[in-house]
């Protein structure tokens, strides 16, 4: 079993309580995150992300963790749910086009940054942001999850083409028999 580095404190219950049982869920494939890298369409540093908890997994990991687990993705699912709608969301940083950012301050703009927002509990972080900025999963589907009742189109024009060229073949085939019987004697 992995040695599971803490989870941060300011994390919601209901966001600690999932990424547990995704690290519960990781152990139990007995894969290392560079194996069940290769096993889903995620990275290791993805999976280093999604299970200390700085960052969300999208629903289609969960699932190929799942997957990948022989677990029941739609349990799985519903926690997902309720995770994301408590996980913590960055402050939003706002960037001005007409000037250059100075990057010798910087340290201080965070120093003052950390200053006004350390009053502020998880919940209310969470809670303030969940109305005006909703979570988006990325719905994409790796290649090898494509659902196998959707056939793979062949781009039009192919079966006629091949058409032809058999047809050229052939009667190259037949012009050397003939070229050939005439110059025997």
């Amino acid at each position: 079993m992995s040695a599971w580095q803490p989870l941060p404190d300011e994390l919601p219950l209901e966001v600690r309580h999932f990424v547990e049982q995704l690290r519960l869920l990781k152990d139990r494939t007995g894969l290392s995150l560079v194996a069940l890298g290769a096993r889903t369409a995620y990275s290791k540093s993805s999976w280093q992300r999604y299970l200390n908890g700085t960052q969300p997994p999208p629903r289609q990991a969960v699932v190929a963790l799942c997957r990948v687990a022989g677990e029941d993705a739609e349990r799985f699912g519903i926690r997902w749910e309720l995770a994301v709608r408590a996980w913590p969301r960055p402050a939003p940083q706002t960037v001005s086009l007409s000037q250059p950012p100075n990057l010798a301050g910087a340290g201080e703009r965070e120093a003052a940054g950390a200053g006004a927002g350390a009053g502020a509990g998880a919940g209310e972080r969470a809670g303030a942001g969940a109305d005006s900025e909703a979570y988006e999963d990325d719905p994409t589907l790796p290649w090898w999850d494509t659902p196998a009742d959707a056939p793979n189109p062949r781009p039009p024009g192919r079966t006629a083409l091949l058409a032809a060229l058999a047809i050229l073949i052939a009667l190259a085939l037949v012009g050397a028999a003939l070229i050939g019987a005439v110059t025997l004697p």
